[in-house]
């Protein structure tokens, strides 16, 4: 089951030949080993669901049932006492086969059983094209497969497969169990390829008071560990799955500001080098920075009494924290007249076209305020640091930031220290240390 590729060019042909083909039916290759059609297929209808929890959408589809039977064989031997087996009835299952597009296809296939009556010992007959565990056929599996190999979800897949999503989950699972893990001495699945550099990073499930913890390979984009919470419990739990040897590999780790995750990699683990990559690095200055030198200023303006200063800045936030392309972009949307909040007239709401001058109204600000012009400098070089792809030029770029942060001397821009880690620095140390500034 490791394999993604189209299994039909191996599978045997069966051939119907000698067979007359009745009006109205076309003889296609089945490639079900040992299955021959005993009947005309018969044509049913069920109802499913192709919607989601929040909006229903049910539709008819058709099912098409192909009875059959195995191919006759000569009688097996007893397993215990080794004589001839006699024949004791027909079982039969129903397995699930290719789809005709949205027409479902089944597969009704009649089992001999055999009866040993020396000594009482019982058989049923294997469907050699039966999925072990599952009911469905070998050449569905294959596409199946080949449907997750291209990228498709797990409703996407079930839905054009007509399986129940556990089923197609449980087969993805065991697809990429194959694809990226094999079995140590102790028969415990390990990972195959060991990674160089992990990314760890937490989401909200559900917009609910619930976090998860997803863990990915940042070179091949595999994700390797997804559990719940965001404690310290999850990179414990993933080093004790992959071992040592595989973590020993391992060069560096891309994480937030969270120090749980930070501290769990280096408690195992010191050789790691611990980075922030440039989404967390930006918010960061956001927020840490930019955000509060804001609030200063204006409370610094209301003590002295200039109301109108004070006044101006209200609502700057994000005009301050955009970047120079997205100021320009809406000031474009603004003179296009495009539209952000629709009216309604039984809500009462007017409709708001984009605000203008955005542009202007940034280099108002930091006229203003040199902190600003600082946080105006060092956003800019920031944001050109990580458009270097060599090591050195983003190391050299970063160490400026730092001394144009250390010149402010103001203390929210200490936080920029944490700068001395980067995406694209290997060791850390590279840059200044915190006590240096």
């Amino acid at each position: 089951m490791t394999s993604v590729a189209s299994a039909a060019a191996q599978l045997p042909a069966v051939s119907h030949a000698d067979e007359a083909a009745a009006p109205g039916f076309i003889q296609i290759p089945s490639h079900l080993d040992g299955f021959v059609q005993t009947g005309t297929p018969q044509e049913s209808t069920r109802t499913e669901e192709f919607g989601t929890s929040t909006r229903r959408c049910q539709r008819a589809v058709q099912i098409l049932t192909v009875p059959g039977r195995m191919v006759a064989k000569e009688a097996p031997c007893c397993p215990c006492c080794g004589r001839a087996m006699e024949g004791n009835g027909q079982v039969p299952i129903a397995l699930r086969h290719l789809p005709l597009g949205m027409e479902r296809a089944r597969i009704e296939v009649s089992r001999p059983r055999w009866a040993c009556r020396e000594c009482g010992q019982a058989s049923t007959e294997e469907v050699p094209f039966r999925v072990p565990g599952q009911r469905i056929t070998l050449p569905l599996l294959t596409f199946v497969y080949n449907l997750l190999a291209l990228g498709q979800t797990l409703k996407a897949v079930s839905l054009t497969a007509g399986l129940n999503r556990n089923v197609v989950k449980k087969i993805d699972k065991a697809r990429l169990s194959g694809l990226y893990t094999e079995e140590d001495g102790d028969k415990e699945r390990k990972l195959r390829k060991p990674a160089c550099y992990l990314g760890i990073d937490e989401f909200k499930l559900h917009n609910c008071r619930r976090w998860a913890t997803v863990i990915i390979d940042l070179k091949m984009g595999h994700v390797l560990w997804l559990a719940y919470s965001k404690k310290k419990q999850v990179v414990y739990d993933l080093c004790d799955f992959v071992g040592e040897e595989w973590m020993s590999k391992v060069e560096a780790i891309a994480c937030d500001m969270n120090a749980d995750f930070e501290r769990a990699f280096l408690e195992r683990f010191p050789h790691l080098s611990v980075v922030y990559d440039r989404f967390h690095l930006v918010k960061n200055f956001n927020e840490k920075v930019i955000c509060k030198v804001r609030k200063d200023k204006q409370a610094r303006l209301k003590d002295e009494g200039d109301a109108d200063a004070a006044r101006a800045l209200k609502h700057s936030t994000y005009i301050l924290m955009s970047s120079e392309d997205t100021r320009e972009r809406k000031d474009q949307d603004a003179r296009a007249g495009k539209v952000v909040l629709r009216g309604s007239a039984l809500f009462g709401k007017q409709e708001a076209t984009q605000k203008g001058d955005s542009h202007q109204r940034y280099k108002d600000l930091i006229a203003q305020n040199e902190l600003l012009v600082a946080c105006d400098i060092a956003g800019e070089m920031l944001s050109r640091a990580y458009g270097y792809r060599q090591q050195k030029r983003m190391r050299d770029a970063m160490e400026q930031i730092v001394e144009v942060c250390r010149g402010t001397k103001d203390r929210h821009f200490a936080r920029v220290r944490q700068a001395r880690r980067v995406a694209h620095g290997r060791h850390r140390g590279a840059l200044p240390a915190p006590d240096e500034l």
